[in-house]
């Protein structure tokens, strides 16, 4: 049978565009659907408002693949600035440099507080919790009970909702691994004596300095969007489709004939497709649910979660507001979480004389925040900004909204049994049915790891077969925690390791 397309890829982002691109270089036909009608690159991309750029949270570009690196340089070979990477803790009305500093953070805690940090941690190592299951207990056993309370808490509660005690200690695991006290206080003592700083020329192979603490970092001059309008062009000169404002509706799959019928809606109607492979980045609670038949795993896939954010643009008449590209919110008397300087990200960002920070709401689709006009979120960003410190109400010049749904695939103590079912599911029913990066999967992953999984998925389809376990990305390669800046290929630790012929893993 003929079929419109070899491959369907569902999702502009990252993981989407990776695989078409690869794909294309292949010779293979592709077609790209993506709901957004205007940008391409999903949570990575670049919003324009009247000349002023930012992202959708700030996008570092590091990685420990080389593969990957590679291909950033070759979708945008000059277009990349070294940038330094600085961010601070804003907590009880004090500013703490992040990573911590020590003799900075003992003299700013003062001397009480210091040594009831040292002492709860000296208990944590003397009587851990085991198994941690909770993300509560994993930092804790890391940092001590006070250091939890004091730097993790508020913050990692205002980003997810929920408590502390019901997200998964796989979170922390993913997301900080590599990293507990003594590290960061050796780290910091070196920082405090200017000894063992990095520039990006500097890393060595085999350097295991935590993610974390990395200082330097690559970027694209006009924001992490100039890399994913570029792949889109590439595609698009390699014969590629990519169709903006379509909406998946329907997927449906002949096994007799072995190839896919997709339905899409437009703004115009419906639209019908036919492929051999389909690559999703879609959210997968959204995907399962647009299989027909239903899958037997739909209620699994009905109970995963989601974090939704906003960002609130501040456009300030000053062009120096302060260095940091970021700053952590840790204060509760804040709803902000977090504090873009799009200005320290890249100044041709920003049109000169001016700055534009990003105020960072985490919030569910659908409650009171998400929902608030767009006026009274600007009251109340310009409000906290100016509570905070950082900037006068009165130097706001404009501002805008912009709203990211499924921002964040959540961690609770059931995501892994249902992402376990859920593959076992679809693996064993759809040979063709490749998932892919953030949503796609489920898993917390940052761009560089949405991109290696869509180029071992694009792997197995040129092999005919399931040659590379795509779920081992940020797993057995533990990729994202260790590492200075692109020195070894962890692509090359996972690509070759082959499915379990008896199942498959827990994601």
């Amino acid at each position: 049978m003929t079929v419109d397309t070899e491959v369907f890829v569902i999702g502009a982002g990252p993981a989407g565009l990776t695989a078409a691109y690869c794909l294309t270089k292949a010779a293979q036909s592709v077609i790209v659907i993506e709901r957004d009608p205007v940008y391409v690159g999903g949570i990575s991309r670049t919003v324009d408002y009247k000349g002023y750029l930012f992202d959708i949270g700030g996008h570092r570009f590091f990685s420990k693949s080389q593969e990957v690196l590679a291909l950033w340089q070759e979708i945008l070979p000059d277009d990349f600035i070294a940038r330094p990477r600085l961010s601070r803790i804003f907590y009880n009305g004090k500013f703490f440099a992040y990573p911590l500093r020590a003799f900075e953070a003992l003299f700013k805690l003062g001397l009480f507080t210091s040594a009831a940090c040292m002492l709860s941690y000296a208990y944590a190592k003397i009587f851990p919790v085991t198994p941690a299951r909770t993300f509560h207990e994993w930092v804790r056993n890391q940092f001590g009970e006070r250091l939890f309370q004091i730097f993790f808490k508020t913050y990692t509660e205002k980003v997810w909702g929920m408590s502390c005690d019901e997200i998964s200690a796989d979170w922390a695991a993913q997301r900080i691994k590599g990293l507990d006290l003594t590290t960061a206080v050796l780290d910091g003592l070196k920082r405090s004596l200017r000894l063992g700083r990095k520039s990006p020329a500097g890393a060595k192979a085999g350097d295991d300095t935590v993610k974390t603490l990395i200082e330097s970092f690559q970027y694209p001059r006009k924001g992490p969007g100039m890399m994913w309008d570029a792949a889109a062009r590439k595609i698009r000169n390699g014969g590629g489709r990519i169709l903006m404002g379509r909406e998946l509706i329907a997927l449906e799959y002949d096994g007799a004939e072995k190839f896919w019928r997709i339905e899409v809606a437009t703004a115009r109607g419906r639209e019908s497709y036919t492929a051999r492979h389909i690559v999703s980045s879609a959210p997968l609670r959204e995907l399962v649910a647009r299989i027909k038949p239903l899958p037997i795993s739909l209620l699994h896939a009905r109970a995963l979660r989601y974090r939704d954010f906003l960002t609130v643009a501040l456009m300030v008449r000053r062009d120096e507001l302060f260095p940091d590209n970021w700053i952590y919110i840790h204060d509760p008397s804040v709803r902000v979480g977090r504090v873009q300087n799009f200005r320290s990200w890249s100044p041709e960002m920003v049109p000169a004389g001016m700055s534009c920070l990003g105020l960072e709401y985490f919030c569910f689709e659908g409650d009171a925040l998400w929902d608030a006009a767009d006026g009274d979120l600007i009251a109340l960003a310009k409000k906290e900004v100016a509570q905070i410190g950082l900037v006068a109400a009165a130097d706001v010049v404009d501002a805008c909204v912009v709203r990211q749904a499924k921002a964040y695939p959540v961690y609770d103590e059931e995501y892994r049994d249902n992402i376990a079912a859920i593959r076992l599911d679809l693996e064993g029913s759809y040979p063709t049915l490749h998932l892919v990066g953030r949503n796609g999967m489920h898993k917390y992953n940052n761009q560089d790891h949405a991109m290696m999984t869509a180029m071992l998925a694009v792997r197995n389809i040129l092999a005919g077969e399931r040659r590379c376990d795509v779920w081992n990305v940020n797993e057995d390669a533990e990729y994202h925690e260790a590492g200075d800046s692109g020195v070894r290929g962890a692509l090359d630790s996972v690509r070759l390791v082959p499915e379990k012929a008896a199942g498959p893993r827990a994601a």
